[in-house]
């Protein structure tokens, strides 16, 4: 292998090109029309343009990538995570063009991508599945006896799903429906498959994960695992390593788990396998990531490998270059989103005007993000992952925390107060964090987040900056001086910015509905005429890889109905008044 195109974006691209380089491969990197200036585009050998800032029509368009790769002359492609990297199709289409795929058998990505296939292979395996269905269900009629028969409450899922997407949870058989609806509607716009089945909601449960990788020489091995219980919208915030729920024991058989599931389904190359598990310690299979993991990053900073470079060896043909690998200190990632905390994590496009990481002992930052870069609503949020190592727990903590406070971000809000609020919270420093624990305990706090990193509601213009001393100490202060005199002679002055509540956008007038962000409408729940109520759905929003519920500011009839499923909307966009 002498050449590697990575088919993807932002930070992964980047991290898997810099490895390539280290090994001395030829890089090439695809883009977008709107990633043209991005920093995986700068640091390739070399970059070819796959076409428009839709992904449908860029990083998922198979053929174009892989006409690339012929022309580009690459012996290998790395399809990061996301888009193509569990596409069974995709993986046979790189084979069949002559092109080393850095994946696992697309077999497996088939077995393992279909959840529920992967949940029979997992109980053939002698691993249980979280308890549910086998099969897909269809319609509220279908689901209702088997969700009483289960118990609620019920997780719908997609059964091509995966991060958090397609997935809906249900407190009753009232909610069932609209879960099952959203789900499937989800699954079908991520995935292209509207299949959905139903688990057991495990409460306040833990979502750990272990790592295996594999060679094609019968050699296979658990790195050990990674909690990311932390989690928002059932998508992970936090990930660490090692677990504090799991004894010595308990960590061996979850391995061994893993590797029996990784051996049922033919598997080769870098994975996760994913458990939900009691605080009793018993864990059930949730499912296999058949790529590698936003996340891998901590399993690197206790460990010490490089798994991408284990990735292209294995791939080249090549055995593991290790035996056994000791687990050693504690890491945490901190997942830096484009998302505002302080308003339930509503994605926050647009462009960054300030960015400086933080660095020294133990500390990682793995991003795409420079000075003007754009945060689109075509693509992921994830800005970075800032990933810090420490001897003990306690040690990488105090790390996190001193690192989030040199992170400097402007232009868009970040999840980085929530990662301080989660930090500090006695919960989590005791090391029993579950999957709700951010709905249930975190936002529960009337004021969990710093308000400090709202944006403002205004925009004030550029302010000036400058450093000051005040009884011998240094300040830096920012001030807006006061415009040109008008002709008239007044002299106007402009106001600093004011700091708005979260909250959705600010409007004149108490029934204006207004688009909170740039998106695409999925779903309008009501029509011209209806009487609504406060806090009612109007309609969803999809940006940014979330959906957003638009609700009426108040009680009154809906005169006016400016959208429709499919229509794309900007920042404050009229959607609909309520009189």
């Amino acid at each position: 292998m002498d050449s590697l195109l990575v088919a993807n974006r932002g930070e992964i691209a980047v991290r898997v090109i810099r490895t390539a380089a280290e090994l001395g491969l030829r890089t090439i990197a695809v883009y977008s029309e709107l990633d043209r200036d991005s920093l995986h585009v700068e640091l390739a050998d070399e970059a070819w343009n796959i076409g428009g800032p839709p992904a449908s029509e860029s990083y998922l368009n198979a053929p174009r990538i892989i006409d690339v790769a012929r022309r580009s002359g690459a012996d290998a492609i790395h399809p990061g995570y996301g888009f193509l990297s569990e596409n069974a199709g995709f993986a046979r289409m790189v084979a069949e063009a002559g092109i080393t795929w850095v994946g696992p058998p697309a077999g497996a990505i088939e077995l393992m991508g279909d959840k529920i296939r992967s949940r029979q292979t997992a109980e053939q395996a002698g691993v249980p599945p979280v308890p549910g269905t086998t099969e897909a269900v269809r319609s509220l009629r279908e689901a209702a006896p088997i969700a009483s028969r289960i118990g609620y409450p019920i997780a719908v899922k997609a059964s091509h799903g995966g991060g958090g997407k397609g997935l809906r949870v249900a407190a009753n058989r009232k909610e069932l429906g609209d879960a099952i609806e959203g789900a499937r509607r989800e699954a079908e716009a991520y995935f292209g498959n509207p299949a959905v089945y139903l688990e057991v909601y495990l409460d306040r449960a833990r979502h750990i994960e272990a790592q295996i990788i594999v060679d094609r020489h019968g050699n296979a091995r658990f790195l050990g695992e990674r909690d990311c219980s932390v989690q928002r919208r059932h998508q992970k915030l936090i990930e660490e390593a090692p677990s504090t729920l799991l004894t010595p024991e308990s960590r061996r058989e979850l391995g061994e788990a893993a590797l029996a599931i990784a051996e049922a389904c033919g598997y080769a190359n870098a994975g996760t396998v994913e458990f939900l598990v009691r605080p009793d310690g018993t864990f059930y299979f949730l499912e296999m990531n058949t790529r590698l993991q936003v996340e891998h990053t901590v399993t690197e900073m206790v460990t010490g490998l490089d798994l991408v470079a284990e990735q292209l060896a294995i791939a080249d043909g090549h055995p593991l270059s290790f035996d056994e690998v000791p687990v050693v200190g504690h890491a945490i990632e901190l997942r830096i989103n484009a998302e505002d905390p302080a308003d339930r994590f509503r994605p926050s496009p647009g462009t960054v005007t300030e960015y400086q990481e933080p660095g020294g002992p133990g500390v990682r930052v793995d991003s795409w993000i420079t000075p003007g870069t754009s945060v689109s609503q075509y693509y992921d949020n994830l800005l970075a992952k800032l990933v810090v190592w420490g001897r003990t727990r306690e040690a990488a903590i105090a790390r996190a925390e001193r690192a989030l406070d040199e992170y400097r971000v402007a232009g868009v809000a970040t999840t980085i107060p929530a990662h301080r609020a989660v930090l500090s919270h006695p919960v989590f420093v005791g090391g029993e964090a579950h999957t709700r624990f951010v709905e249930e305990e975190l936002l529960l706090d009337p004021e969990p987040f710093d308000r400090g990193e709202a944006q403002p509601s205004e925009d004030p213009g550029p302010g000036r900056e400058m450093t000051v001393e005040v009884g011998g100490r240094k300040f830096d202060v920012t001030f807006w001086p006061p415009e040109a005199p008008h002709a008239a002679g007044d002299r106007p002055m402009r106001r600093p910015p004011r700091r708005r509540a979260a909250g959705g956008p600010v409007s004149s007038e108490p029934g204006m509905v207004l688009s909170p962000m740039q998106g695409t409408i999925v779903k309008v729940s009501v029509k011209a005429g209806d009487r609504v109520a406060a806090d009612q759905q109007i309609c969803i929003l999809e940006a940014m890889k979330m959906e957003n519920e638009i609700k009426s500011p108040m009680n009154g009839e809906l005169v006016e109905l400016k959208v429709q499923p499919g229509d794309t909307v900007r920042t404050n966009e009229l959607i609909a008044i309520i009189r």
